[in-house]
C-alpha cells in the first residue's frame, strides 16, 4: 500500500522536538510520501532543509497563504516565490486561496494575491493547492477566470456541499480529504460516496485537524490511515483497493 499525505506542515515548531520520529513511525504505518505547503516565505529554508533530509520523501510545496496577506508585504512576499521558483523546482504552488472567516479586511490583496499565484502556476505548469473559508464563490470566480487546459489542483479541507463538490471536479480539480469526515457532525460524510474515488486525495494538514479520537491534540502523517479507514466505511471498498485509487490521483497530479 502506498500512501501520500498531501498537506502536511512538518516544519511548524509543534514538530521542533521530534521531526525524524514523526516521519519515521507515518513511514512504518505507510505513509511514504509528504507534500509539505509553505504558509509565507520565510517557510521555504526549513521546508527545503527536510527535502534535503528525505529526498524523495518530503516535497516542497511554495505560496503565500490567505491569511498571511496584507497590504504591506503583498509584493515582496509575491516577488520572492517568483524568485524561488525560478532557482529550486516545487511540486505545487500553495498553501494559497482566500479567507473570510473572521474578516475581509484585506479582500482586494488576497484577490490579487491569489490571482497571481494562480499565474505562477500556470507559467510553470503546476498544480495549486487552495485554502477556502467563507469563500467559496470568490475562489469559484476567479478559477473560472484563470481557467486554462494545465490548470489542476486540490481544494485543501474541503469542508462544503455536493453541489460545491461538482463544481470544483468540473473544473478538474481534486477534493482533499482529512480528518473532518471523522467528525461527529460533519456534513461531507453525508454525500461523499456519491463522488468518485477518482477525484480524492489524503492529507491531514498535520499539525492540525487531527482526526476523531485524537481531536485537539497535534496531527500527525500516521493519522491518514484513520482518515483510509473511515472511508473504507463510507464507500464499502477495502482500505487497499481505496489506497491504490488515490495513489493513481495523486501520481497524476503531483508527478506526471
Amino acid at each position: 500500500m502506498k500512501i501520500t499525505d498531501t498537506h502536511a506542515h512538518l516544519y511548524m515548531k509543534e514538530f521542533n522536538e521530534d521531526i525524524d520520529f514523526v516521519i519515521k513511525k507515518s513511514l512504518t504505518k505507510g505513509i511514504n510520501r509528504f507534500l509539505i505547503p509553505s504558509v509565507e516565505t520565510s517557510d521555504i529554508p526549513y521546508i527545503l532543509e527536510l527535502e534535503k533530509k528525505y529526498p524523495n520523501i518530503c516535497y516542497p510545496m511554495i505560496g503565500l497563504h490567505p491569511n498571511k496577506v496584507s497590504s504591506k508585504n503583498l509584493e515582496k512576499e509575491l516577488n520572492i516565490i517568483e524568485k524561488w521558483l525560478c532557482k529550486h523546482s516545487f511540486i505545487s504552488i500553495g498553501e494559497i486561496g482566500m479567507d473570510f472567516y473572521l474578516d475581509n479586511q484585506f479582500f482586494s490583496e488576497q484577490e490579487h494575491a491569489f490571482q497571481t499565484q494562480i499565474k505562477f502556476a500556470n507559467k510553470k505548469q503546476l498544480p495549486i493547492v487552495i485554502h477556502c473559508r467563507k469563500a467559496f464563490n470568490y475562489i469559484l470566480n476567479i478559477l473560472l477566470k484563470e481557467k486554462n487546459s494545465s490548470l489542476k489542483g486540490v481544494f485543501h479541507c474541503f469542508s462544503g456541499t455536493l453541489e460545491q463538490a461538482k463544481k470544483i471536479i468540473d473544473l478538474g480539480i481534486k477534493i482533499g480529504i482529512g480528518g473532518l469526515i471523522t467528525f461527529k457532525n460533519n456534513n461531507i460524510s453525508n454525500f461523499l460516496h456519491r463522488i468518485s474515488l477518482d477525484h480524492l486525495v489524503l492529507e491531514t494538514d498535520s499539525p492540525y485537524l487531527s482526526p476523531h479520537p485524537f481531536r485537539g491534540k497535534r496531527n500527525e502523517p500516521k493519522n491518514i490511515r484513520i482518515i483510509l479507514k473511515k472511508l473504507s466505511q463510507i464507500y464499502s471498498f477495502s482500505e487497499e483497493k481505496i489506497a491504490d485509487i488515490i495513489h493513481i490521483n495523486v501520481e497524476k497530479l503531483f508527478f506526471s
